[in-house]
């Protein structure tokens, strides 16, 4: 056995059943030996999306996806997907080949300093100099990256100690790290004064973030809510916490969230937040959640408790944990006064929009494609105005996923990441959706899905430009249009035909419904253009 042999044993020992890469000479042993493997290998195009395709993959099986890539610019192509996967706190394991040891700091080919670059966005790394230690190194990558705050870790390693030889293997049946002990089941006290404020709420409000998708809480928060009639709003990585038309669910806050959701934020006098960042996206204005209430911050990380809005009650702890014990508290919440507000808070801030009938509205759209797709279907929504449009409107089922870059925002993410979840889940329908923007950061990756035969659905929302962009061009620069022209874009209908996938344009709103049920229709992959108003706004 080789060091090469022994990262397949312990790739196997975890379960692993994928790989997404892209080879080089200094991952090659690594490739040579999972040929007598059965784990499945998925070549991508470009490497960067493989870590968003083993995100999807994570985020469907929550155990961490594996990607391996070569070294130099392999490595560094890979970094954004490891960076939208930190921000996300999404659980990856990330395998980089390296030159030789020896060679190490002198600049050879292809020689880059992969630890060293991803530092800041990965929760740890590791270079590997001894192949013995590979059966350790790799049990700990996997347990740091889905244990605590889950996220992305980098596992650096040498052409040579791939190729050197390893006399013993055992894979270590437990995890012993002295330094790394997160916190999961929250301290009794705090969770007696959670109780104590949610008994004296007027006005009590969840809002709910990525972390309990992650900790796999749906489920217990649902049931507290409901239990005690109280209010849920999200932030864009919490959607789908609860299913979209739960009468209890405000939907998303944030700039580019629901104007009734906001206002319940404001006027809470009790917020609990869960797993969620308190990030600028969601909350612009952090003194305004702390202002004349009662702020109840849960999270695993207790770096995140207080970095941008100071709680009354901090509270660190997995989340699926926390709601397993409040739940076995005996009390009850006095709010039904508050949910009528909300609800006419709901029908009088909802957004009139005006689109323009020679083109297709993108918010109906989703709203139709959304109500016909399955109940267990996957979601994934790219970056750009198709994100708020699906972030707004998208009805997300009770055994639906919906599933987005959010922290990092990284255009290109839908296509690699639904190839991923379909890999995952091959039994679930699968639908990526795009601008034709971001679809031109990952339109290579069709011919993985032809390859590879994975049928994901794709909607491109076209409107000739990067609309996000545009958009905030229109407001601060008064239409002074910089950069953001996509003419020179290709015909779709010709790439589709080249890469032998079937093509359906919507021009407008008048077949829409027909056209869906054609995209839908069975498993196959499709490529869908919706031609949208190019001064249309979110």
């Amino acid at each position: 056995m080789i060091g090469a042999d022994a990262i397949i044993k312990c790739l196997e020992a975890e379960g692993v059943t994928t790989v997404f890469g892209y080879p080089g000479v200094a991952i090659t042993p690594f490739y040579n030996s999972i040929l007598d493997s059965h784990i499945r290998t998925i070549l991508i195009r470009t490497e960067q999306n493989a870590a968003h395709a083993a995100s999807g993959v994570s985020r469907l099986t929550g155990k961490p996806g594996v990607c391996a890539v070569t070294s130099g610019p392999g490595a560094t192509n890979v970094i954004t997907g490891i960076a939208t996967a930190f921000a996300d706190s999404i659980p990856l394991i990330c395998i980089t080949g390296q030159v030789n040891s020896e060679l190490l700091g002198s600049d050879v080919f292809q020689e880059a300093d992969i630890t060293g670059a991803v530092e800041s966005f990965v929760k740890y790394s590791y270079l590997v100099k001894d192949a013995a230690e590979i059966p350790r190194i790799f049990k700990e990558a996997f347990y740091i990256a889905n244990s605590g705050r889950k996220g992305p870790v980098l596992i650096d390693i040498p052409i040579d100690v791939q190729n050197a030889p390893v006399t013993k293997f055992k894979y270590p049946e437990e995890v012993a790290l002295r330094t790394y002990k997160p916190t999961v089941k929250g301290h009794a006290v705090q969770i007696k004064k959670v109780i104590s404020e949610l008994k004296k709420a007027k006005r009590p409000l969840i809002c709910a973030g990525g972390g309990v998708l992650l900790s796999e809480a749906e489920g217990e928060l649902r049931a507290f809510a409901e239990r005690h009639r109280i209010p849920v709003v999200s932030t864009m990585m919490g959607i789908g916490v609860m299913p979209t038309d739960h009468p209890l669910y405000f939907r998303m806050v944030g700039n580019n969230g629901k104007a009734y959701a906001n206002r319940a934020m404001n006027e809470s006098d009790v917020l609990v937040m869960v797993g969620a960042r308190v990030a600028d996206r969601a909350v612009n204005q952090p003194d305004l959640i702390t202002k004349d209430k009662v702020l109840i911050h849960m999270d695993v990380d207790p770096a995140e408790i207080g970095k941008n809005a100071g709680p009354t009650i901090p509270l660190v702890g997995d989340a699926k944990h926390i709601f397993g014990d409040l739940e076995k508290e005996d009390f009850t919440c006095s709010c039904e006064e508050w949910l009528e507000t909300l609800n006419t808070y709901r029908r009088e801030l909802k957004r009139r929009r005006s689109p323009n009938p020679d083109y297709v509205d993108p918010a109906e759209f989703i709203e139709r494609l959304t109500d016909r797709m399955q109940e267990d279907s996957v979601y994934v929504a790219d970056v750009g105005q198709n994100q708020i449009w699906s972030c707004g409107y998208a009805k997300v089922k009770e055994r639906a996923k919906f599933l987005t870059s959010g922290g990092m925002g990284t255009m290109g993410y839908s296509i690699p990441a639904a190839m991923g979840a379909k890999i995952a889940a091959p039994e679930r329908q699968v639908v990526a959706v795009c601008g034709d923007g971001s679809f031109q950061m990952s339109m290579m990756e069709l011919a993985t899905m032809r390859q590879h035969d994975v049928p994901v659905k794709i909607v491109v929302l076209k409107n000739n430009y990067l609309g996000m962009v545009r958009q905030y061009q229109h407001f601060t620069y008064k239409d002074n249009y910089s950069v953001v022209d996509l003419s020179g874009s290709p015909d779709l209908e010709k790439l589709a035909s080249a890469y032998d996938l079937p093509f359906l344009r919507l021009e407008n709103m008048d077949k829409c419904d027909e056209v869906i049920d054609a995209f839908l229709k069975d498993d196959a992959s499709v490529l869908m253009e919706c031609l949208i108003d190019p001064m249309d706004l979110v």
